[in-house]
Parts: structure tokens; sequence; C-alpha cells
């Protein structure tokens, strides 16, 4: 799969899914479970103010009798009954509109309705940048502040995950460092160094893992080249595993402003995909995470 338009195709096969979407009183959101529902990838629950929500469905020419609303004005039980709607199985796609990523995570993360799976959650970014003839998977640029290896491992694998319902059977995981050589003064270094062994050992399946890569080497076969590296992930990554918060949240927004990249975000790890992405973010954006939750409920269903 090499590009959102291949993605939404896929959806389309897989789908139409059931998106719970909470606080659904927003442009971009009704824009893109609009988009969703004539593309027939996925159909909407939209919970929330009702009197807001048809003021905002009103300007932008949306017939709200093709949806279920559910008022809920209060944004904290809006939450937690687009959560609910998802653990009783009414629907199969949790998705946050205008309310605060806090509160809809404390709905998810609830012991009673919410999603718990007792793993981390993480966030996966998935690129389309030109020049390149594949997605790229970017984790954890907005959930875990400062993993340590065995949550590394689980952010991992909850990628791996994400890139195996995109029919990707072996996706190639670079752990991305300031440099492709291990060091004790660096210990991502060395937490890079483990988790290839791990792969090795076959205590993570699925994929093929390697570490610790520069992000030039990792992306580009002609730096990797350069640099005398014979790995075969050299170049040709598809997941890139970033060490904390800062580096991923840094890269994320630099492939959007910079490389001007087309992507989607979800939050997996969960019993059911969540798409969480920013208010900034355009209808679609949030039409092609949409469509990446669906081919993730596929998988999980």
């Amino acid at each position: 799969m090499k590009n959102f338009n291949e993605i939404i195709a896929f959806a389309k096969e897989r789908g139409p899914k059931t998106i719970s979407v909470a606080c659904a009183q927003d442009k971009e959101v009704l824009l893109a479970v609009e988009a969703a529902r004539k593309e027939g990838i996925a159909k909407a629950i939209l919970v929330g103010d009702e009197v807001k929500i048809a003021e905002i469905a009103e300007t932008l020419n949306i017939a709200l009798s093709d949806y279920e609303v559910v008022n809920e004005p209060d944004l904290t039980n809006a939450c937690l009954k687009a959560v609910e709607l998802v653990s009783n199985g009414v629907a199969d796609i949790v998705m946050k509109g205008l309310v605060d990523t806090s509160i809809i995570l404390k709905a998810v993360l609830n012991k009673e309705i919410g999603l718990r799976t007792g793993l981390p959650l993480s966030h996966v970014a998935v690129f389309k940048i030109d020049g390149y003839e594949r997605l790229f998977f970017v984790t954890d640029a907005a959930m875990t502040l400062s993993p340590d290896l065995m949550t590394k491992k689980q952010i991992l694998e909850n990628a791996v995950s994400l890139a195996h319902a995109l029919d990707i059977e072996e996706p190639k995981v670079a752990v991305l460092c300031a440099k492709e050589k291990t060091d004790e003064k660096m210990p991502c270094t060395i937490d890079a160094f483990k988790l290839e062994e791990m792969q090795k050992n076959g205590e993570i399946k699925g994929c093929l893992v390697g570490g610790p890569f520069a992000l030039d080497n990792a992306v580009s076969e002609e730096a990797a080249k350069h640099k005398g590296m014979t790995h075969p992930i050299g170049g040709k990554a598809d997941i890139l595993l970033v060490p904390n918060i800062e580096s991923g949240n840094i890269l994320y927004k630099s492939l959007v402003f910079f490389a001007k990249g087309e992507n989607a975000g979800l939050i997996v790890g969960a019993k059911a995909p969540i798409v969480l992405t920013s208010r900034a973010d355009s209808d679609i954006t949030k039409l092609n995470s949409i469509a990446l939750a669906v081919l993730a409920a596929s998988k999980q269903n």
C-alpha cells in the first residue's frame, strides 16, 4: 500500500464500520464523517450537543437523517457515552470531536465501560511523503513521554499490528536514535540494540527490527550505503520508532509542515481503534484517519 487513495479503497472493501463520535459539534469532524459515509467506508453515531451539531450540519448541507444523533451536551458524559457505544458493540471505532484529549482518554480508560486491554496505548501516525514509494509509520509522537525498553516493545508491536491491518506482512522497523552505533552514554541506542535482539530471538514477531538507526540511514538507501551499512533495513524502514515524545513530536510536525506530508493518526492498543486527531487537522486528515481506523477495526474484529 503506497498512498491514502489505496487505503481508502481498501477500507471500502473491509467496511463499512460504525464510528462513535464524542462531542461531534465540530465542522471538520462532520465533514470527515460525511465524506466517509459517501465513500462507503463508515457510518457514524454523533454524540454531543444536538443543537450545535444541527447548526453546523445545516451550514455544511449535511443531512442528519443519515445519522443517529445522541444528545449529550456535557463533554465528559458525551465521551463516556461514545466509548460505551463501542464497549457494548454498537460501534467499532471511537473518534474525538471538539473535546480535550485528556477527557476522551479518561473515558477510554474508564474501568467500568472503557476499552482497556491492560497494555499501553500508543499513537501511530501514517505519512505519505513525496519521493517515496511507501508509507511511513511514526510512533510514538503523542502519547508516551519517555518509554522504557518494555514499553518501547509494546509501542513497536502496536505499530506492527496496524501495518498488518494494511496488509504489510513483515514491516521493517527502524529504532531511531541520534546515531547508528551503540553508545553507553546514549541509553536509547542500547534499547535499540536490545529490541533488535528480541526480534531475532522470537520475542517480537511479525516484523523485522533494526537498531540503532539514525533517521537518514533508516529512510535513505543512499545514506545507508554511504555509511557502509549492510543491515537489511538500511534505507528501507516502514516503521520509525522514536526514542521519546519530544523527538517524535518534532519529526511528526516536520513531516507535516516542512515535507507537507499527507497523514493520518490513530491511538492503538485499546480494544478498538481511536481516531484522535488534532483540532487543527483538516477534514482530509480526519478522513484518512477514519479509513485507517476501519482497517484496524477489521483486523481486531
